[in-house]
């Protein structure tokens, strides 16, 4: 299978691959659009059982990365990069210092930030050689980790399914199905069960889930028994596909509301939800809190100012609006919530590809 071949392969810019031998770096950078901006996204370091694997992952996230930062109304474009290898024994300075230097190759079409399998430690590696990196911890413009926002987003998000479907203010009396309880799945937990949610989780970690279960008094279960719990809501905050035709028929909850990317194996997925009365939330618009972190700190490193809380709050706020309308939209179109939000970033998108190309004409 060629790229232009890929399922998933969406008119993206730009694809690089890079390898160096030295530090056994291997890694892809998808740039889907920079019709908006740069080209902003997380690096993902996961160990991938296939090189076609990691294409398709960072070709799926790339794309959702544009759609993402369009809904958020940022001005950046849509961008994702991949190191194939394990996080766990695999890592080294010089290895994000490699990553850093392929990046300078872009030359600013893509700011690359931390994702699964990488922190903000391991970016500030590769702001050593780079400076198309974002999501750091140190200096007057760092944002640091971005986390802590979107599991707020995500948490935002679960009040307005919580108020539309179940007529209630907070969480109380309401259960949920958190599948991963790593850095944004931690926060989320936290904030529901201080919520009055209560709580069933699950994880490949153990380590994660006792700290998790501790906390906040949650129900552990194993991997495989998360789709198949008694919950009201589903909320995906691991890796993405995990909304299948397998998983869908276990389900037993009105609403799906987590922070995953890419959530929908398949956009029919999305569709056999609105049929069967399966409320979904859109993973790019309910976590799009971590990328408004991350465009607060480019706007702060643009301008020369200090890193705005101020700013990334009325963002955010202007995000969960979004998201109610979205869903106001779908109930009264009878439409998939995903088909709306869809259907928004691509105005948007199209919206300003057209002004650029206007500019460059004229």
């Amino acid at each position: 299978m060629t790229l232009f071949d890929s399922p998933s392969f969406a008119q993206h810019e730009g694809v690089h691959s890079f390898y160096d031998e030295k530090t056994g770096l291997k890694a892809i950078v998808a740039v889907h659009s920079t019709a908006r901006g740069p080209a902003v996204g997380g690096t993902r370091m996961w160990n991938y059982a296939t090189a076609a694997e990691a294409l398709e992952d960072v070709l799926r996230l790339s794309k959702g990365m544009s759609y993402k930062n369009a809904i958020a109304d940022l001005e950046m474009g849509g961008g994702k990069s991949v190191i194939i290898g394990d996080s766990r024994t695999q890592k080294s300075p010089e290895l994000f210092k490699a990553f850093g230097r392929f990046l300078n190759g872009l030359g600013g079409n893509y700011f690359a930030a931390e994702d699964v399998g990488t922190s903000v430690e391991d970016i500030a590696e590769a702001r050593k050689v780079t400076p198309y990196v974002l999501g750091l911890k140190d200096g007057p413009e760092a944002s640091g980790d971005p986390s802590p926002v979107t599991a707020e987003g995500v948490f935002r998000s679960n009040l307005v399914v919580a108020r539309r479907l179940f007529g209630k203010s907070d969480m109380t009396g309401l259960t949920v199905a958190v599948q991963g309880v790593g850095h944004v799945g931690a926060y989320l937990c936290e904030k529901l069960h201080a919520a009055g949610a209560r709580l069933i989780i699950t994880d490949v970690n153990q380590d994660n889930l006792k700290a998790v279960a501790e906390k906040t008094g949650a129900t552990v279960v194993s991997p495989d028994e998360i789709y198949s719990v008694e919950a009201d809501i589903y909320a995906p905050c691991a890796l993405g596909a995990t909304l299948n035709p397998t998983t869908i028929d276990q389900l037993k909850v009105k609403a799906i509301c987590g922070a995953a990317n890419n959530q929908l194996a398949t956009p029919d997925i999305g569709d056999e939800l609105h049929r069967r009365g399966v409320l979904y939330s859109p993973d790019y618009v309910v976590n799009g809190g971590g990328i408004i972190n991350v465009a607060a700190e480019m706007n702060a490193r643009q301008n020369g100012t200090a890193f705005d809380p101020a700013w990334v709050e009325t963002k955010l706020a202007r995000l969960i609006e979004t998201f109610e309308e979205i869903l106001v939209r779908a109930e009264a179109e009878q439409k998939p919530t995903y088909q709306i939000a869809d259907a928004i970033a691509e105005e948007r998108i199209k919206a300003a590809a057209e002004q650029k190309a206007a500019a460059l004409a004229g």
